[in-house]
């Protein structure tokens, strides 16, 4: 009988240990991601391949986002953005969603970048085009809103998709690059997304 009691309880220990083993408590590397807000956006890097470092701002002209990030590889990347901002105040002056935004990244990736694109998609993994309201403020007046510490000059596309790439620039390995530039949604959806991508040289 005792030694009935004695294997018992050595199998109840050892079913113990082996839930302890699997078991990861929340708040360790596996918990979610961070969301990271500013004025009434936030921002989340959980689809992963790079890291949000820090926010600020308001996303006025004069109190851009400041987002800075930084990038371990040279991957394409999605920085997903949501607001509950998606109805008008005011028709007359607030049509959808304007804000202007600054991303400061790191280069991580043990690679120079010669270029860095910036692509916004409303759906994920679809082109934006022209007809769907989301662009880098397509049918405003851009000069001065667009620019960059690292690159030179940039290029902007509204169809078959909402791309900018900069360019004439290289930024080294443990150096980084801001770039500035105003994002507009005048048919406003919660959630949608940037695509971020440091490019290489091709040989």
């Amino acid at each position: 009988m005792k030694r009935y009691r004695t294997d018992w309880m050595l199998r109840g220990m050892m079913a113990i240990c082996m839930l302890f083993v699997g078991y990861v408590p929340r708040g360790s590397a596996q918990e979610d991601p961070r969301l990271w807000t500013a004025g009434p956006y936030s921002f989340s890097d959980e689809l992963g391949g790079f890291i949000i470092r820090s926010i600020s701002g308001t996303g006025t002209m004069q109190d851009p986002i400041i987002l800075t990030e930084e990038f371990p590889s040279v991957t394409p990347t999605t920085l997903i953005i949501r607001t509950e901002k998606v109805t008008q105040l005011n028709p007359s002056e607030d049509a959808g969603i304007l804000f202007y935004l600054r991303v400061r990244a790191t280069n991580s990736s043990g690679h120079p970048w010669v270029e860095f694109e910036f692509e916004l998609q409303e759906q994920l993994n679809v082109p934006s085009d022209y007809g769907d309201g989301l662009s880098f403020y397509q049918p405003g007046d851009k000069r001065g809103m667009i620019k960059s510490t690292g690159y030179g000059t940039f290029s902007d596309d509204f169809e078959p998709y909402d791309r900018m790439v900069f360019r004439d620039g290289k930024i080294d390995p443990g150096f980084g690059a801001s770039f500035d530039f105003p994002i507009a949604d005048f048919t406003p959806k919660r959630v949608f997304y940037l695509v971020q991508e440091p490019r290489i040289p091709s040989s």
